[in-house]
């Protein structure tokens, strides 16, 4: 059983996806952020960024329980757990991880700094505005070019597209139009057509 402390956020749908994805049991410990839950002592030992998702599988590599914080770590631990959508092979793992590693470091980040300042800042910056969404644009750009010829971002479908699509599922809050990008749009019709996909998309909390 794993133990998920989640919120609805393009982050945590990362990790309901993998968990429906490779068959896996799980609950659900709802951390509402609106409500600071982030930053409850309890919490905060098993994620000490004060950041959701992070898990508690109960039967951990030596038979113990252990935590994961950071999603891209997690997409990781379940992977190799599993042995699902993460490659052995050195040079399709190297592939897989390449695009996670985008993903962490540019696709989620840039793109979270877009909804804050195009949506939620208490003051509008048009600096930071189109900074971000610049950004944002040239990344679906990058994005796009990988996808010609192939149906994920890697030659199998992987960790790395479940943790592309969510942040890519927020488009209208980003500035962005789908069809300058088809080939995303594309990839993204196709993954949201997969039942796993759907039925984690599709928790409430």
């Amino acid at each position: 059983m794993i133990d998920l402390y989640y919120w609805g956020t393009p982050n945590g749908h990362k990790i309901t996806i993998a968990l429906e994805e490779m068959g896996l049991e799980y609950q659900i410990f709802p951390i509402n952020i609106l409500e600071n839950d982030q930053f409850q002592p309890d919490f905060l030992r098993i994620s000490p960024n004060n950041k959701i998702p992070a898990i508690v599988d109960q039967n951990g590599p030596r038979g113990e329980p252990i935590s994961v914080f950071e999603s891209g770590a997690i997409l990781q631990y379940l992977g190799r757990k599993t042995g699902l959508f993460y490659p052995t092979d050195e040079q399709e793992r190297v592939e897989v991880e390449q695009w996670l590693m985008w993903q962490m470091g540019g696709f989620g980040p840039m793109l979270g700094q877009n909804h804050h300042f195009n949506k939620f800042a208490p003051e509008r910056i048009p600096y930071a505005i189109d900074r971000y969404i610049n950004e944002t644009k040239r990344l679906y750009t990058v994005l796009n070019k990988q996808l010609i010829g192939q149906k994920f971002v890697a030659s199998e479908y992987s960790i790395a597209d479940m943790a592309i699509l969510p942040w890519a599922l927020r488009y209208e809050w980003q500035g962005i139009q789908l069809e300058d990008y088809p080939y995303v749009q594309d990839y993204i019709e196709r993954l949201t057509a997969r039942s796993a996909i759907q039925k984690a998309l599709s928790i409430q909390v």
